[in-house]
């Protein structure tokens, strides 16, 4: 491959354009498009690029969060106050009060003693695996997960091992009494499945290895109140001691967290080099990511209409031909784990329910103020997402089990980087913004269009994209 090929690279002349000419050689070169702006006030699903309007099916603002504009009002409000900058990194002077705010509703929403913000969740990832292991210990993780576990995983120079993807039984088999870390994505970005969370929490536990989960595509969307796949599983912070979530996918903001013991995040405190050498985030970040935290718990039909539209979208792909990639194999092995973990769900919900009511007082303050601007879009959203579910048969992602729940992300498995830039190219015509994913980000032999539904989608743009996929699909060869 490409990265093998020039590892050792000089600098000498050609050999930058050598790299850019392999790139194309194999399809895999990456381009960026500048979105100039959005059609419809408060959504960024219509953009305009080029002088073009195009549908973005790309995005990860499942909510319809990032350009709402109580989240947009808390941010310039806080700037204001505050200023743009923090101005120092969290243990000089950066730290404020909007941060330790936001790590407080976070624990709360997570059902952690503490939470901790960083950044970025590639940082997040980074701090947690280079804090949590060392040269003499092993690292274990799943083999799709996510480049800044996996980063992580490299550079804590551990004794670094991958299982088969969502198979718990590899993961078993895999481990050993050096093994510091198990680490997976709860909802995995690229392929939309969801890890065995239960049977590595067994497997974690049974070998005094920490469980290291990156909830990013899930906090705010599964769940029977988004609290993410952990909670889909019914596990408390025991079975995940370490839950890693970002702030600007489902909360439509920026930054991530890491939610754990109080011990926990105090040592990442004290010790993860991610954390104390770089600037705290913004003030006015923080703010705007509290304000979409409520949000989200209060709108809970943000939820349930982008699983709506996802199951919509699923079952019109599916009829049309269309090939959506299916869950790994090793999901099946799940079932009997989550099963034995669901005594536990009555103790999880109180808990969640203890931690609402508790940041209800605070909610209420704020939610007066924006409530009757939404409050007519809530309701025809609500009514849009219980037609579309009756017409998918949804099944909601609160039971607890070894199925899958529904998630937002749904890939289009075409095989060939060729075959998927093409595709692309072919959706772009027709007003749509689909990505192609190719090698490195997954697997040789497996490029895809990610697609990504949002709870700012129509019916109508769903059922467009499915139209246009069963044409592009045909005429590329390309069908399930």
């Amino acid at each position: 491959m490409v990265l093998a090929a020039f590892r050792f690279m000089k600098r000498k002349a050609g050999e930058l354009q050598a790299v850019f000419d392999e790139l194309d050689r194999e399809h895999l070169r990456r381009q960026r498009r500048t979105i100039d702006s959005f059609v419809e006030a408060g959504s960024r699903v219509t953009a305009v690029v080029d002088g073009r309007q195009l549908v973005d099916f790309s995005s990860n603002d499942y909510l319809g969060l990032a350009r709402h504009p109580a989240v947009a009002s808390a941010m310039s409000e806080c700037a204001e106050r505050c200023g743009s900058g923090s101005g120092a990194s969290h243990l000089v002077t950066g730290h404020a009060a909007e941060h330790t705010r936001l790590e407080e509703e976070l624990a709360a929403f997570t059902g952690r003693e503490r939470a901790l913000l960083f950044s970025t969740g590639y940082m997040a990832n980074l701090a947690v695996m280079t804090t949590l292991a060392g040269r003499s210990e092993t690292v274990l993780l799943d083999r799709l997960s996510h480049a800044s576990l996996i980063d992580g995983g490299l550079l804590s120079g551990a004794r670094f091992k991958r299982f088969a993807h969502a198979d718990a039984g590899a993961a078993e088999s895999a481990i050993t009494e050096s093994t510091s870390v198990l680490a997976t994505d709860g909802v995995f970005s690229m392929d939309g499945d969801v890890g065995p969370l239960a049977d590595l929490a067994d497997i974690a536990k049974s070998h005094d290895a920490w469980l290291v989960v990156d909830d990013a595509h899930g906090l705010g969307v599964i769940g029977a109140t988004g609290r993410g796949a952990v909670e889909h599983f019914a596990l408390d912070a025991d079975a995940v001691p370490v839950l890693v979530g970002t702030l600007g996918k489902a909360f439509g903001s920026f930054g991530a967290f890491v939610a754990g013991s109080a011990e926990l995040i105090e040592l990442l405190m004290q010790k993860a080099r991610p954390y104390i050498y770089t600037t705290a985030l913004p003030q006015p970040v923080a703010a705007a990511s509290r304000k979409a935290l409520e949000i989200a718990q209060r709108e809970t039909w943000r939820r349930e209409r982008v699983l709506a539209l996802a199951a919509r979208f699923r079952q019109g792909a599916g009829q049309a031909g269309v090939p959506l990639l299916e869950p790994a194999a090793g999901h099946a092995a799940s079932a009997h784990a989550a099963s034995a973990h669901a005594a536990s769900a009555h103790a999880a919900s109180a808990h969640a329910a203890s931690a609402h009511a508790a940041s209800a007082h605070a909610a209420s303050a704020h939610a007066a103020s924006d409530h009757a601007a939404s409050a007519h879009a809530a309701a025809a959203h609500a009514a849009a997402a219980h037609a579309a579910a009756a017409h998918a048969g949804h099944q909601d992602s609160v039971a607890v089990g070894g199925a899958q729940p529904l998630t937002p992300i749904q890939p289009i498995l075409l095989g060939s980087s060729e075959a998927a830039l093409l595709a692309q190219r072919d959706l772009l015509a027709e007003g749509f913004c689909v990505v192609a994913i190719r090698p490195p980000t997954v697997p040789q032999g497996s490029a895809r269009l990610r697609v990504t539904l949002s709870a700012a989608h129509t019916e109508a743009q769903v059922d467009a994209l499915v139209e246009t996929l069963s044409r592009v699909c045909a005429a590329r060869n390309v069908v399930s």
